[in-house]
């Protein structure tokens, strides 16, 4: 089977052929770091999250990087209100980034490339489009000149005559400079109390277009394999990549050209001017009414994204996140049984150390669940066709475990319900989504209350003895301690008892 995917560029879904076999080199707009992240940042770092690990699931050696644009306008009023550095705004905001992309499960970039340290490539590529008849300099100011680039609309599939008649009429002063009213600024004059750095034209700082250019190139070379953003990113600031790193390199900027959708709140676009913007640790830490009084799970936040296929807008309602929640309940359940039944099913690895870790499996690459997996993965990361597999596989074992615990013996043999489990886990975790006991350890797990497996066990063996000595009081009050702390205990034939955390 071949990978597949939806190339904005082409309007087309084309199978994947990378610049270098075996090898995918990707970069993703990051954050101007001004604000907290907001739902639509989640939306977005998640699915290009998944999109790398499914690559490298499938054995694709991915270098993947992503910018902070930390030298802005709205840097620089965030500093402006709250009486910061800009330098220190930026810095703030770059942590907040990777605590809530910590807590949302997304793995780290290989590059994290600034802005502010990417000025001398900045400055040579706009010397380059000077140098070939892309830019010129007007006090101060250096544009680029979208004329001279005659495919210069194609990404969006907009037409150079269309967007000038469109832009008639609204033409400021400041842009009387511009040769033709769509050409955008590579370098911007220092005005008074800003920072700036020294360049051909003067003091200044870059635009912030062209800071990506250079930082694709600067980290990753002159042809990527596949550039990806938000679908509000498609114009006007991939257009403008392409024209600024293809007006001096004989080869494409990005082979494929991926684009996520928009997130919508109860049917209505998000935004700051409406009312319905929601930040990451907002909507986590926030106990919700829908929830009964809960807070989200991260894990329930990533599935609820998942959910949808990446280039669809999705729409956070409060019905949504409740259903998202009770799902990821369902799956966690499933990627839970192996520490929650591993040892009533003897299974030899219970008790070593690394029990649970993917890297550890090895799952048969022919089996059903992987092969349907993959077959909906491969058609464009479809995640919401992965998640049925992943579904499937977790109400098999939850099954499992409600059979185990009130008859005391399996369904299915051990070994095969070992295999799904490790099928689950692995499959799962494709996707990001991963779930751990508060303690790994069988012989040291809590319910979050101070409760570990042994304690339970010691209280169970009193709660016999007492049975066996006929002391019902004892045996009852030993029932309603354990009951009280979430444990439920259920008598079968024979004497045994087996416990479940409610």
């Amino acid at each position: 089977m071949s990978l597949k995917l939806y190339n904005t560029l082409t309007r087309t879904k084309t199978a994947l052929e990378t610049v270098m076999p075996g090898q995918v080199k990707m970069y993703c707009c990051g954050v101007t770091v001004y604000d907290y992240c907001h739902l639509g940042h989640a939306r977005s770092y998640i699915v290009w999250d998944m999109v790398r690990r499914y690559l490298q699931w499938r054995g694709y050696d991915v270098q993947y990087v992503q910018n902070y644009t930390d030298i802005d306008d709205k840097i620089l009023n965030r500093a402006a209100q709250t009486g910061q550095d800009w330098q220190a705004v930026t810095q703030t905001f770059i942590q907040a980034y990777e605590a809530d992309m910590a807590r949302l499960n997304i793995l780290a970039a290989d590059a994290y490339p600034r802005a502010t340290e990417a000025m001398p490539a900045i400055i040579a590529l706009i010397q380059t489009l000077e140098a070939k008849g892309f830019a010129y300099a007007v006090n101060g100011d250096v544009y680029y000149a979208v004329e001279r680039f005659p495919t210069y609309g194609t990404l969006s599939g907009r037409r150079l005559d269309q967007m000038e008649a469109g832009a008639s009429g609204r033409v400021k002063d400041a842009d009387q400079k511009k040769q033709h009213p769509l050409d955008f600024a590579l370098w911007k004059a220092a005005k008074p109390g800003e920072p700036s750095w020294e360049s051909p034209w003067g003091a200044g700082r870059p635009g912030w277009h062209i800071e990506c250019s250079a930082m694709v190139n600067q980290c990753l070379g002159a042809e990527i394999d596949i550039h990806m953003g938000g679908s509000d990113l498609v114009f006007p600031h991939h257009e403008n990549e392409i024209a600024q790193s293809e007006a001096v390199s004989t080869s494409q900027l990005a082979r494929y050209w991926m684009h996520n959708g928009f997130v919508n709140v109860g049917g209505e676009k998000m935004s700051k001017s409406l009312g319905n913007f929601t930040t990451i640790r907002q909507l986590l830490d926030t106990p919700l009414p829908i929830l009964a009084g809960a807070t989200l799970e991260p894990m329930a936040l990533r599935l609820f994204v998942l959910q949808a296929q990446y280039r669809k807008p999705i729409d956070f309602t409060d019905d949504a996140i409740a259903a998202a929640q009770q799902s990821w309940q369902t799956l966690k359940e499933g990627l839970l049984f192996g520490y929650s039944y591993g040892v009533q099913l003897q299974w030899s690895d219970r008790d070593n150390p690394d029990f649970g870790n993917p890297a550890n499996m090895r799952i048969a690459d022919t089996s059903d669940a992987v092969q349907r997996f993959q077959a909906s993965m491969d058609d464009d990361f479809n995640s919401p066709g992965g998640l049925v597999v992943l579904f499937e596989l977790a109400k098999d074992l939850r099954k499992a475990g409600n059979i185990l615990n009130h008859q005391g013996e399996p369904p299915a043999a051990s070994d095969r319900l070992q295999s799904q489990w490790q099928t689950l886990v692995c499959l799962a975790q494709v996707l990001g989504l991963e779930a751990q006991p508060e303690n790994a350890n069988p012989e040291n797990a809590n319910n979050g209350d101070g409760l570990s497996d042994s304690a339970i066990e010691a209280l169970i063996a009193e709660r016999q003895a007492a049975r066996q000595a006929k002391n019902y009081a004892e045996s009852d009050r030993l029932r309603d301690q354990l009951k009280a702390q979430g444990i439920t205990l259920v008598d079968q034939a024979g004497g045994v008892t087996h416990w479940i955390r409610d």
